[in-house]
């Protein structure tokens, strides 16, 4: 799996290209940069992934469904928060091919109801559910502190040390012992 980061937008949101083969998913596009733009041009564009609804991870997601037709996925409890047309709801537990790898999605509520992280063979996409210092914050719409703290201990128990972990914001980092 090759994995492209782009920091985007006044919150610095880690938006992620991913790709196997000649297929090709974005994860988080919260804002759309020329790099992001020109980078997608005529790439096999098949997913759109967001990890939750929040504006700085899903501002640029009309323009590249626009752009690409790539199919909208999120989970099916951060559907009502969002102004746009969603082609799979999520639940947690899917598998998504993109090309030769397969993505597990698992539902991580706590930050959004909805939040999800993607797992991948030696490498996680955690949105903001967790950072390399800490995890996100659950006092906007939707948010619980409770469900946060038994996604992580979740995490805990799925993300091994050898794992590479690419957080909504800030550095990609691994696991700490």
């Amino acid at each position: 799996m090759k994995i492209k980061t782009f920091v985007v937008g006044p919150l610095l949101t880690n938006c992620y290209l991913i790709s196997s083969e000649n297929e090709f998913a974005i994860i988080d596009p919260g804002y759309l940069t020329k790099e992001l733009l020109k980078e997608i041009e005529g790439k096999n564009i098949k997913f759109i992934i967001l990890t939750h609804y929040h504006w700085d991870h899903v501002l640029g997601v009309k323009k590249i469904k626009e752009k690409t037709g790539a199919k909208i996925l999120i989970h099916k409890a951060d559907k009502d928060f969002l102004k746009i047309e969603v082609d799979w709801l999520l639940e947690g537990g899917e598998e998504i091919k993109l090309g030769k790898e397969t993505l597990k999605i698992i539902h991580t509520p706590g930050h959004s109801p909805g939040s999800i992280c993607i797992l991948g063979k030696d490498f996680i996409f955690t949105g903001d559910t967790l950072f390399e210092d800490g995890f996100g914050r659950t006092d906007l719409p939707g948010g619980s502190q409770k469900d946060l703290e038994s996604s992580l201990k979740t995490l805990n128990k799925i993300i091994q040390p050898e794992m590479k972990i690419f957080p909504g914001h800030g550095p990609s980092f691994n696991k700490k012992e």
